[in-house]
């Protein structure tokens, strides 16, 4: 399993990062108004630049005059694992303090993605 980390970030509007450790970066998505945490919930995930791995850690204030300028702590972090990865879908289970369950993300145009946690599967 790898890592993930979800950071609240007070920049100039708040946001989360949502990270995934995948082929050697941090994948990451801006996601406006945080994780979805049930079913029926979706939330917009902006592609941004894949950061180093280094940075799965970091908290703390970016200072003004810098891209991402303003406070940055982490919200969540814990592993997932990876079921499906398509250019345009990628299908995971995260293990983490706050998020625990099955998701996706879901390409619908530019760097838009879609984030959503998927229905739990019900047990006969």
């Amino acid at each position: 399993m790898s890592r993930f980390v979800v950071q609240k970030h007070h920049a100039t509007r708040l946001h989360y990062d949502f990270r995934l450790e995948m082929e050697g970066v941090l994948k990451s998505w801006a996601v406006p108004k945080g994780l979805p945490d049930k079913f029926g919930i979706r939330r917009l995930a902006v592609k941004v630049e894949d950061h180093p791995l280094s940075y799965i850690d970091f908290e703390g204030n970016i200072p003004e005059g810098f891209y991402g300028a303003g406070k940055v702590e982490i919200w969540d972090e814990g592993k997932y694992e990876l079921h499906q990865k398509k250019p345009d879908r990628i299908i995971f289970t995260l293990y983490g303090d706050k998020l625990q369950g099955d998701y996706a993300l879901v390409h619908t145009s530019a760097k838009n993605w879609l984030l959503f946690k998927k229905k739990e599967k019900v047990m006969p």
